[in-house]
């Protein structure tokens, strides 16, 4: 594996990828990608509309931004005071890189879970070995019972303890299996080691678990299957990332999520968090601002209503509905629809598959906006394999266009999302003004395959901080490291 270091602007992007290293040359501005080769503006009424609903200019970003800002400072006063949970992670210490001994990581965040073991060496061995296994969940298990649910993943979890390699992994005498619960929901955390769910998201819908501690639920599900391992440190996956990516790191301020969902975390100074009241206010800790919850000035058309109703959390995760994986390509294929009903898209009649809720991923905006054929012919063959349409050049153009404009407003509202947190941290450290550099630890699928939002992403950081402050952020993508995250903060917070 080699860094692909993406630097067009003083802004540094680095991301690990197969096997390339591509390298532009600096320059003093930031630069725009564009991913459709029109000559001039669309004729289409609908697309034109639609355009001109999601344009997000610099100075409307700065809007969100603020109003970000605004949301996090309200959810640290105190509980429930804005959009923006705010929640309190309860982990107050962070990695130091001394950790030793064998620990556990179980990452439940979507329709994978994955099991992680790592035997911990301290400063000088640091990572001895590790092995994880990733096992897919049914749709029936999202939408079943908590007892189905659990009960499944501590079946899964005691396979994988009984197949450990005792050469590799040596769990010391007298010590109890200590793991790290990734649990990438929105949990009103009441410990380190406990927490309540708030509600579910990403097509979950499990009964029974509103309100419950779910490491109670796990703890139980592990004991009935005769499992001796106790969670130490309950976390979400971008407190895990954030975690991970700060073992090997101490400049990592900050984990985002940017996959299927998406979410952020950052670390915070105890003083600035009023609603910690009577608790310890020195020193520092990890909160989790669950932002996919922030509503305010979002620029919401016709099409994001009508899919959020069609939701199954409807009114809930606006933000996370414009920027996120699991809602671009849907948000294109309603657009795509309402333009075949009203103009000539595609031809007289409406393709049928068309309108299918949730046929169009992101991979398929991806692949269309990097087609550099001169006939489109992926855009082509992609919509003839999903849609069974066949588009002429003019067709694929303008569906092309589409996807652009759905997914540079998604990347530019990231950025605006990241430029609030790092204003944050900004206001009580003053890293950036003084030139110490702050890494932003990113991981995500939507970030890590598809290049034109990250670019959208990162004109939009460079506008809102100015060349002279983003010279000193790095956004380092950080692919799976939450479960190294987890293990290490349950070694952290380790009983014995």
């Amino acid at each position: 594996m080699s860094l692909f270091t993406f630097a067009a602007s003083p802004l540094v992007i680095t991301l690990t990828v197969r096997s390339f290293t591509f390298s532009p040359p600096r320059c003093s501005k930031h630069t725009v990608m564009s991913a459709v080769r029109s000559e001039s503006t669309s004729t289409c009424p609908v697309l034109t509309k639609f355009q001109k609903n999601c344009a997000t200019p610099t100075t409307f970003l700065r809007v969100v931004a603020d109003a970000i800002a605004d949301d996090m400072q309200a959810g640290l006063a105190v509980h429930g005071g804005g959009d923006l949970e705010m929640i309190l992670t309860y982990v107050d210490a962070l990695p130091s890189g001394k950790e030793e001994g064998l620990f556990y990581a179980l990452d439940l965040g979507g329709t994978n879970f994955r099991v992680r073991s790592v035997q911990l060496g301290g400063e000088e061995e640091r990572v001895v070995a590790t092995k994880s296994e990733q096992l897919s969940i049914a749709q029936k298990l999202m939408i079943g019972t908590s007892e189905e649910l659990f009960g499944f993943i501590a079946s899964k979890l005691a396979d994988f303890v009984a197949k450990e390699e005792p050469g590799r992994f040596r769990l010391e005498h007298g010590r109890k299996r200590e793991i790290g619960f990734t649990f990438s929901f929105p949990v009103n955390q009441t410990s380190i080691d406990s927490g309540t769910l708030i509600k579910w998201t990403k097509g979950f819908n499990v009964s029974g678990m509103e309100g419950k501690n779910v490491v109670a639920c796990l703890n139980e599900a592990m004991e009935a299957h005769g499992l001796d391992m106790r969670v130490s440190a309950l976390v979400n996956d971008g407190v895990g990332t954030l975690a991970g990516a700060r073992y090997w790191d101490k400049d990592v301020m900050a984990g985002v999520i940017l996959g299927t969902g998406t979410n952020a975390c950052y670390v915070e100074q105890k003083h600035a968090i009023p609603k910690l009241q009577n608790q310890s206010s020195s020193g520092t800790t990890i909160i989790n601002t669950e932002w996919g919850g922030f509503s305010k000035c979002l620029p919401r058309t016709i099409f994001d209503q009508e899919m959020d109703k069609d939701s199954l959390n409807p009114g809930e995760h606006l933000y996370e509905k414009m920027i996120s994986g699991m809602y671009l390509g849907e948000i294109v294929r309603r657009v795509l629809l309402h333009m075949c009903q009203t103009s000539d898209l595609f031809g007289q009649s409406v393709p049928a598959k068309l309108a299918t809720p949730l046929t169009l991923k992101s991979q398929d905006l991806c692949k269309m906006q990097e087609d550099d054929t001169d006939d489109l012919s992926s855009v082509g063959s992609i919509l003839y394999n999903i849609f069974e349409v066949k588009a002429d050049l003019k067709e694929r153009r303008r569906v092309v266009e589409v996807c652009d404009t759905v997914v540079k407003r998604g990347g530019r509202l990231a950025g605006a999302g990241i430029v609030a947190i790092l204003e944050r941290i900004e206001r009580e450290t003053k890293r950036l003004a003084s030139g110490q550099r702050t890494v932003v630890a990113m991981d995500g699928a939507l970030y890590e395959k598809y290049p034109q939002y990250r670019q959208y992403m990162q004109d939009a950081l460079v506008e809102l901080l100015g060349d002279e402050l983003a010279c000193h952020v790095q956004i380092k993508h950080t692919k799976d490291v939450s479960g190294l995250g987890a293990a290490v903060l349950a070694a952290t917070n380790s009983i014995y």
